[in-house]
């Protein structure tokens, strides 16, 4: 009983503050921009840190030269956070958005990367606050996803943006920007380097992940920087990459929104941040300019705005 009375006590000892600096310290991978993200010290960050793997007395980050990364454990613990922030967010949020009990569809496309690793949790919490709206849901190529926003077969697209070459047919909004960086296995020659630059990636084969126009995204930043890659292999699958990459086949740069630091067989994939001049990925919601969407549209995109927060 004495045990019990005492996990509860531990319990009643975590902040929501501990969770957040956790939260931004897992997504940013650096103690300091964790700092400066939540506008505290980095000293306020590693107390929490430090707080909460006694309490769970398990190790919660990777300490590395560069940042952190997250363990085994804290990758199971972010999950787990990440939710209940996000269900803390929409309890407060759902008394000033679902106060018409709004009925109807919304029409939505979006691109493979996007529906695999970024809207899912963002549906599932407008479904949580408009219940009675049928969400009209497509898996289409961003050009195609394009068409059908101009043509009104859609009213929102969910794409990649930095890969539009024009959209001045829409309007538009950015959701995320994720950073690229590199990806690698757990035993690579490159994670004893300091810093790494794209000359130094280029000595090693290159996994290219082909969806959602990789190839183009990933050529044009090498070009600009004028470096030459070295393909070594093209795959559609991230996971097959994934597996490639912890047993050291090669390596990639991707985006953090669909890094995991974990292949299927449970292998260790390392990031590191790259010297070069390397653009972030930005995902972002459309729509026809000038056009008048429908409540359920209008509630959808103004709730996404809202919960992504760019």
């Amino acid at each position: 009983m004495q045990v019990l009375e005492k996990q509860i006590m531990d319990l009643r000892s975590v902040s929501l503050k501990q969770l957040r600096y956790f939260i931004a310290t897992a997504e940013t991978g650096q103690l300091s921009k964790a700092a400066h993200s939540t506008h505290v010290s980095q000293s306020a960050i590693t107390a929490a840190i430090k707080s909460l793997e006694s309490l769970m007395k398990v190790r919660l980050f990777d300490r590395q030269q560069l940042g952190v990364s997250l363990t085994a454990e804290g990758h199971r613990f972010y999950l787990r956070v990440r939710e209940v922030l996000d269900l803390l967010e929409d309890a407060i949020r759902e008394p000033r958005y679902n106060v018409y009990n709004l009925q109807g569809s919304v029409k939505v496309s979006a691109s493979y990367t996007v529906l695999g690793y970024f809207l899912p949790n963002l549906l599932a919490r407008f479904r949580a606050n408009y219940p009675d709206v049928e969400i009209d849901l497509h898996d289409k190529k961003r050009l195609d996803i394009e068409q059908a926003v101009k043509d009104g077969s859609t009213e929102l697209g969910i794409v990649i943006l930095s890969n539009s070459t024009n959209l001045s047919p829409f309007s538009h909004h950015v959701l995320i920007r994720s950073r690229r960086q590199l990806w690698l296995s757990a035993t690579h020659p490159l994670l004893k380097q300091d810093q790494v630059s794209l000359n130094d990636i280029s000595k090693y084969p290159y996994i290219q992940i082909t969806e959602d126009e990789g190839e183009e995204s990933t050529r044009r930043y090498w070009q600009a920087n004028r470096e030459q890659l070295n393909i070594g292999f093209k795959t559609s699958s991230i996971e097959s990459l994934r597996g490639l990459i912890a047993h050291n086949f090669g390596l990639t740069i991707l985006s953090d929104m669909i890094y995991r630091p974990w292949s299927l067989e449970g292998k260790k994939i390392e990031t590191r941040p790259i010297l070069n001049q390397v653009p972030d990925m930005q995902v972002g919601i459309i729509w026809k300019k000038g056009a008048v969407l429908s409540k359920p549209a209008q509630a959808m995109r103004e709730l996404l705005i809202q919960i992504c927060g760019s």
